[in-house]
């Protein structure tokens, strides 16, 4: 028996959700040839396992890497996590499919969330994702953001869509689908997604053909109920399976309707992040419904006046809550709190961000502490992500000075957190929840389990070290105790450092 490489001495968790056993791995190309005790093997690279585990690699179900994944310190955060494949086009909001002024439009309202863009438009999804294959080290998948593609067609404009618009998303959908995407996407709380009826997504809904429908909600917290009620009528009126982005509680509330909507038959899945916080878009946190953040001459034009001068009282209790995650021409405010910067700058916090709108023309990013943050919110979050309907994702925006620390160890959390510590999953219960889960989600039939001819996407990984090293206060610091991955057979980190390889495929369902 002769393979390309051969990953020895480590106990295999296979994705399937069986304990882990002892065996061997080998790799012939950018396929896995053999489970099994393979005594006697020879191959070109031997990766010794002993005293680790071995599992196909992470399928990250909510990045925002976007633009950010051609970085090596990107890729670098990401391996270090286990994470193999990155799905993006997330919220609604992404590069393609459009023309140039839809382009420069995404480019600049989600700035702080997906990054400078390293091409022009017009951008079709298949030109997308030939620009990610084999350029990066990691694994990419696409959804279509409807955002982009309402915008496309009816551009910033509130109204509802007619049947023509409705005829021409369509068109987008179906290209888009036909050249590689795996899911549709929405953000109803961003611009112009937030436009859109029920009625509309579920139109738009109707090709997906047993991809996701994947949707950022019209609401979460306490008004969650409001956003599962509208995924549920989707789901009705399309026939689509749904995915949820970022759900994270109360648990409360939001268990009891996730397993009403599944109890009626709704194909439903979700993603949660193990953290308290969240990260956005500052416009979104700080602007009234009435600002049209996707005009952003006529946003900049209120924001300066006296129009909003009733609504800055509101945002009182908001202001201690914000950290400044992202400032571009500002950086000396980022990582302070909107309290704190304010006070540097003189000033009180409504017109430090009032500036900081103005002066970075709605890019800058922050991230918010939860009202709830504590022992009570902590316990909502483990509830939720022990429902077997959850998937793996970090939410991961790699933009800014001072970005969530989500990016840089949602993963790692948790393995060395959720599992080792505090035991809310066992480890076979991890890698389907990591894996093999988000695999099946989004159709990616030869990823996400450790079997004879399936893609080599595999990660070594120590469980008594692995665990997240990033906080709120040093975001950036890359996870521990994932040492060895490989990408379509092809080492691209060893020994916790990256190789330089860039396998990375782009990858289309199955």
């Amino acid at each position: 028996m002769t393979f390309d490489v051969v990953i020895s001495g480590g106990r295999v968790l296979d994705g399937t959700g069986a304990p882990p056993y002892q065996a061997d791995v080998a790799i012939s190309g950018d396929r896995i040839a053999a489970v099994g005790r393979l005594e006697g093997a020879r191959a070109g690279s031997v990766i010794d396992a002993g005293g680790r585990l071995v599992a196909p690699g992470f399928v990250d179900a909510h990045a925002h890497g976007d633009a950010a994944v051609f970085d090596p310190g990107v890729q670098l955060a990401a391996l270090r996590q286990g994470v193999t494949t990155m799905v993006l086009g997330q919220d609604g909001l992404s590069f393609a499919p459009g023309s140039a002024e839809t382009f420069a439009y995404v480019s600049r309202y989600f700035a702080a969330v997906n990054g400078p863009p390293m091409t022009e438009g017009p951008l079709t999804v298949a030109e997308l994702l030939d620009g990610y294959d084999r350029s990066v080290a990691v694994n990419t998948a696409y959804l279509l953001p409807h955002g982009t593609i309402r915008y496309d067609v009816m551009g910033p404009s509130p109204r509802h869509a007619a049947r023509d618009d409705l005829d021409l998303m369509l068109a987008h959908v179906e290209r888009g689908l036909a050249e590689g995407a795996c899911g549709l996407s929405t953000g109803l709380e961003y611009l112009p997604g937030r436009y859109a009826t029920a009625d509309e997504l579920a139109e738009l809904c109707r090709p997906l053909g047993g991809l996701p429908y994947v949707t950022h909600m019209r609401a979460y917290g306490s008004r969650a109920p409001v956003g599962m009620a509208e995924v549920v009528r989707i789901a009705e009126l399309s026939g689509a399976a749904v995915h949820v982005s970022h759900l994270h509680g109360p648990a409360d509330v939001l268990l009891p309707r996730l397993d009403e909507a599944l109890g009626q038959g709704v194909d439903l899945t979700f993603d949660t992040y193990p953290y308290l916080r969240s990260s956005t878009i500052l416009a979104m946190m700080a602007l009234p419904p009435e600002v049209p953040g996707a005009e952003t001459d006529r946003a900049l034009e209120m924001i300066a006046s006296s129009e909003l001068d009733a609504w800055w009282p509101e945002l009182a209790g908001t202001w201690p809550r914000l950290t400044i995650a992202h400032a571009p021409g500002l950086e000396w405010a980022e990582g302070l709190t909107m309290v704190a910067a304010a006070g540097r700058a003189g000033v009180e916090p409504a017109e430090f961000c009032r500036r900081l709108l103005i002066e970075t023309r709605l890019e800058a990013g922050c991230v918010e502490a939860r009202p709830d943050e504590g022992p009570a919110g902590e316990e909502s979050v483990r509830r939720v992500l022990r429902h077997p309907s959850h998937i793996g994702g970090s939410d991961g925006i790699f933009v800014g000075g001072h970005p969530h620390p989500r990016a840089f160890g949602a993963f790692a959390r948790f393995l060395g957190r959720h599992v080792r510590e505090l035991g809310d999953w066992t480890w076979e219960q991890a890698v389907v929840h990591l894996a093999s889960h988000p695999a099946r989600r989004f159709g990616l039939a030869d990823r996400g389990l450790l079997r004879a001819g399936f893609a080599a996407d595999v990660v070594v990984f120590d469980p008594l070290t692995v665990g997240d090293q990033a906080t709120y206060d040093t975001p950036r610091t890359p996870a521990r105790g994932v040492d060895d991955v490989l990408v379509a057979g092809r080492p691209v980190l060893a020994a916790g450092e990256l190789t330089g390889a860039t396998p990375g495929r782009a990858l289309r369902p199955r």
